[in-house]
């Protein structure tokens, strides 16, 4: 008896060391995706251990969804609020202009930039070349304007009791959407860029990424069935669509494509959730 304790103790604590470990690089993996997608200040400490101080960048992708459950519950709770001292309309600018200090813009400047570059570049290499400048053009400030009416619209156009599930929702969606982008399509190649660092994801990470949305949408769930219905099939759409023109034009994802792709998602599942059905969400 004694030496089969001895034999099999060495395995549980090895078994234990295993398990310690991949709690800590998920932990690690989490705070990656917060500095990647937020200019939260995220310490070094919580990025890597002794072992191996690189950013858990490419498992990081799988908690994109949770950072952006996060990003739009501050932005819906700002506005929320704010709606309480100013009119919506106001109220919603506010909730904008402190989700923009949050992210860093990160996603309104891809989304300028995909303007620019695939309505004002006419080859592949002309839509790289813009891509790669940063200035921008008519295309990109005419995209950005229109796409930050629109959700400003939709967001002043949505019941009070409805604004935070579905702010929570559409963050949440649009960063999933990215995990997807990321999956469906590989990056651009002989290109740096963020997606090449992050590389092409596995369907796993997509739904691992699925189960953490439908957790963050889950307040839209229980409030409109039918806007949370419509808003993933407009989602997938999107998704879908925006992957098919990018392999089309330039032959691969990128992370400006990346991130208009999570924009616009964003507008899609608000637009879904303000339309005229009947009853309004």
């Amino acid at each position: 008896m004694t030496s089969v304790q001895e034999t099999h103790e060495p395995a549980t604590s090895g078994s234990a060391v295993h398990r310690t470990n991949a709690l800590v690089w998920q932990w690690q993996s989490f705070w990656a995706a917060v500095q990647f997608l937020t200019q939260i200040p995220v310490p070094a400490v919580l990025l890597a251990d002794a072992r191996d101080e690189r950013p858990r960048l490419q498992l990081a992708t799988l908690y994109f969804p949770l950072v952006g459950s996060l990003i739009g519950l501050v932005t819906g709770a700002v506005i929320w609020l704010a709606s309480h001292l100013w009119p919506l309309w106001l109220a919603v600018g506010l909730g904008l202009v402190v989700e923009a200090i949050v992210t860093g813009a990160l996603h309104e400047d891809a989304l300028a930039d995909c303007c620019d570059a695939l309505g004002g570049g006419w080859t592949r290499a002309d839509v790289l070349r813009i891509l790669d400048d940063s200035r921008l053009g008519t295309y990109g400030v005419l995209g950005l304007t229109l796409a930050l009416f629109l959700r400003a619209g939709a967001l002043a156009a949505l019941e009070p009791g409805s604004l935070l599930p579905v702010v929570v929702a559409s963050a949440t969606l649009g960063r999933w959407a990215m995990v997807l982008a990321m999956a469906l399509l590989a990056p651009v190649p002989d290109r740096p860029s963020l997606t090449q660092q992050v590389g092409r994801q596995t369907f796993g990470h997509v739904l691992g990424g699925a189960v953490l949305a439908v957790a963050g949408s889950l307040p839209l769930a229980m409030a409109s069935p039918l806007g949370l219905g419509l808003s993933v099939v407009a989602v997938l759409a999107v998704t879908a669509g925006f992957v098919f023109y990018l392999r089309r034009r330039i032959g691969g994802l990128t992370g400006d494509g990346a991130g208009a792709i999570c924009y616009i998602s964003q507008i899609a599942v608000l637009l879904c959730c303000t339309m005229q059905l009947g009853a309004r969400v």
